[in-house]
């Protein structure tokens, strides 16, 4: 068995935290252009608190470890983003229950869940200008990888320059779900925070994921 361990996950866990720490201030000013300028604050401090939990704690299954960041974020991220990236781990450690081996295609089938997840939470369709105009062409770009054999690795960097990539083409939609949705053509030309944490999360599993 060569799949990711428990070990592997935490470290992704801690490289999004930090990555979300040194884009705090980033992240917030791009959600006062179109929002509450406060997604940059308020993920910074659920994912404190989610590291916080981990150190406290001892986790021996993927599972475990992914609920707990779930229902950490879920209690600690105000707005929308806590339940909804609260949902996504939540239901990407219920997809790797029981699973021995977490290979590239079993990290995918998790990966799917989770925004199966927050979809059923936030409603969102390809092009409303959310986190899911990134989620989308990573899933897709992560599938059709490690449909051809890659590893989980090159997978998921197939999926975060997709997402990257969905994120830039938030740019020059019009908001048609959350905060955003209230501007109407004045949400034109904003990048939208919320697909700018999905490629954030994303390059963190590609680079610690390998």
């Amino acid at each position: 068995m060569g799949g990711l361990s428990v070990a592997d996950l935490t470290g992704w866990v801690r490289a999004y935290a930090d990555s979300i720490h040194e884009n705090a201030a980033f992240l917030t000013d791009l959600d006062a252009a179109i929002g509450d300028a406060d997604h940059g604050s308020n993920m910074d401090r659920g994912i404190k608190a989610v590291v916080a939990a981990i150190d406290a704690g001892s986790f021996e299954t993927a599972d475990a470890l992914l609920k707990k960041v779930g229902m950490t974020l879920v209690s600690t991220v105000g707005g929308a983003s806590g339940p909804l990236y609260g949902t996504f781990f939540l239901r990407c450690g219920t997809a790797l229950f029981d699973v021995s081996d977490i290979d590239a295609a079993a990290f995918g089938a998790a990966l799917r869940a989770g925004v199966d997840g927050l979809l059923a939470r936030g409603k969102a369709e390809l092009g409303d200008k959310t986190m899911y105009d990134a989620w989308a062409p990573a899933l897709d770009a992560y599938d059709q990888a490690a449909a051809g054999g890659t590893s989980t690795g090159d997978a998921l960097r197939a999926a975060a320059d997709a997402a990257a990539t969905g994120r830039d083409a938030t740019v020059p939609l019009v908001a048609r779900k959350g905060r955003a949705s209230y501007l109407g053509e004045r949400s034109k030309g904003h990048q939208d925070p919320g697909a700018t944490s999905t490629t954030l999360l994303l390059e963190a599993a590609a680079s610690t994921l390998a």
